[in-house]
């Protein structure tokens, strides 16, 4: 008996690549991989010496803080361009803060309505309620929470202090599901941005100064230490600074569940050179810092001290990021067409293996989100969710590519060796190397295993 289809290419897993491999897809699902041709099919795709990837579980995305700018349409649109197949999209939207099942259900529709690739979501708790609706938003299929120790908006984007904080991990521990914080400590910013302003620096250096990595390291050990008295799985969404992962590091060898995420841009960027030329079309909190911290955070990753790689994409419009004074600018960038190449590159340039790729991008997201039974690897039993990385270099411009709802990118003109020359969700095309194919609506709304949504 033969398949619907069969991928070839050099297939990526988290432990080993197969050249001249195969992926053999049945009614959505991955049913065998290997070397060779695989087995006879009904449609067959020949990618030659490209890399099939798993497709990407991107772990922070930010679809609707901007209300009537993105939407799922377009972050979607150009999550499918750059080889991701699943977001987890956060729970801070302009005017719609996700802390009820009502507003997850709401949010879930609107992404099954509008989505082109999969959809898994993130809940909140409002801190006039503290963990009073954790377990409804459980049952309506959140795939973890998030927090912030830093108040951005009193509603919108609310600081969530120490004891409430702590009496929500320990509700969520109760159901496994993890626990993500914003980790940056309010006062210290607050003081530090009072410093900036009275000084008179408004040019790009005002952003790192009034968010020194101080702050940082102080809300990461705040978030562990309530995750350790909890038993709540600790995770640390976003780390500019190598002492966070000697942190994180720490905690797991005193036998703690805890976390950390590398957005791309803290690998890619630094503030000597791209926030110098970009200002506020660099400014994202915490900030991109010297490229001395860059490479601390290669070598962590090197040594396997980061537990994903994500976006946290956002795409304000163009006038909320080009103010002169800096600190006047929206805080984050858009990165999800491009996460995946810019991640192959580095692995590449530095020499550490492509099988690293798989693990921080697709199989350790999964899993943190306990969506491992359908999401995030090449194995049989899987959705057939793939991303082919071709040797096909190219200079990134967002706006020539048509997949993005802004032009601005502070990846525009990078070389990127090896791009999206096509993804599969479920087994289906949805970009073919050029064109994104699956129209809105074709994404689906997944959640945790053992989840009642």
């Amino acid at each position: 008996m033969g398949c619907d289809l069969v991928v070839t290419g050099d297939v990526v897993l988290t432990d080993r690549v197969i050249p001249k491999g195969f992926v053999a897809v049945e009614n959505g699902r991955i049913v065998a991989f290997g070397e060779g041709r695989g087995p006879a099919a009904t449609e067959r795709h020949d990618h030659g010496g490209a890399y099939i990837l798993p497709g990407a579980v991107d772990a922070q995305v930010h679809s609707r803080s901007q209300a009537g700018q993105e939407g799922f349409a377009w972050s979607t649109r150009s999550a499918a361009a750059g080889g991701v197949t699943t977001i987890v999209d956060m729970p801070y939207d302009d005017g719609d803060l996700i802390a009820s099942a009502d507003r997850v259900r709401a949010k879930a529709a609107e992404a099954e309505a509008l989505a082109r690739v999969d959809v898994a979501l993130y809940g909140t708790c409002h801190p006039d309620e503290g963990p009073a609706r954790v377990a409804e938003m459980v049952a309506a299929g959140v795939a973890a929470f998030k927090f912030s120790t830093f108040g951005t908006h009193p509603t919108r984007f609310p600081r969530i202090p120490p004891q409430m904080l702590h009496d929500c991990f320990a509700e969520i521990a109760k159901f496994g599901l993890s626990a993500g914080v914003h980790n940056e400590n309010h006062e210290v910013v607050t003081a530090a941005t009072e410093r900036v302003k009275a000084s008179g620096i408004t040019d790009y250096r005002a952003h790192g100064l009034s968010r020194p990595a101080f702050a940082e390291t102080l809300a990461i050990t705040e978030v562990y230490e309530i995750g350790a008295s909890t038993g709540c799985h600790a995770h640390i969404v976003h780390c500019s600074v190598g002492r966070g992962y000697d942190l994180c590091h720490a905690y797991r060898k005193q036998g703690f569940r805890t976390s950390i995420e590398a957005c791309i841009h803290y690998l890619v960027l630094d503030e000597e050179d791209h926030v110098r030329r970009l200002g506020g079309k660099a400014k994202i909190n915490p900030p991109i810092r010297p490229r001395a911290e860059v490479e601390k955070l290669w070598a962590h990753l090197a040594a396997g001290n980061v537990t994903l790689v994500s976006t946290d994409h956002v795409s304000w419009s163009e006038d909320r990021k080009t103010d002169p004074e800096m600190l006047k600018n929206s805080s984050g960038v858009p990165g999800l067409e491009v996460m995946v190449p810019l991640l192959v590159k580095g692995l590449m340039e530095r020499g550490l293996p492509l099988t690293w790729a798989a693990r921080l991008l697709a199989d350790n997201p999964a899993k943190h989100f306990r969506l491992s039974h359908r999401k995030g690897g090449i194995d049989i039993g899987r959705d057939a969710d793939l991303s082919i990385l071709a040797h096909r270099p190219r200079l990134y411009d967002a706006a020539a590519s048509g997949h993005n709802v802004v032009g601005w990118s502070p990846y525009n003109g990078m070389e990127l060796p090896w791009t999206v020359a096509a993804t599969y969700l479920r087994g289906k095309t949805v970009f073919d190397g050029e064109n994104v194919l699956a129209e809105p609506g074709n994404g689906r709304y997944v959640t945790p295993l053992g989840a009642t949504a």
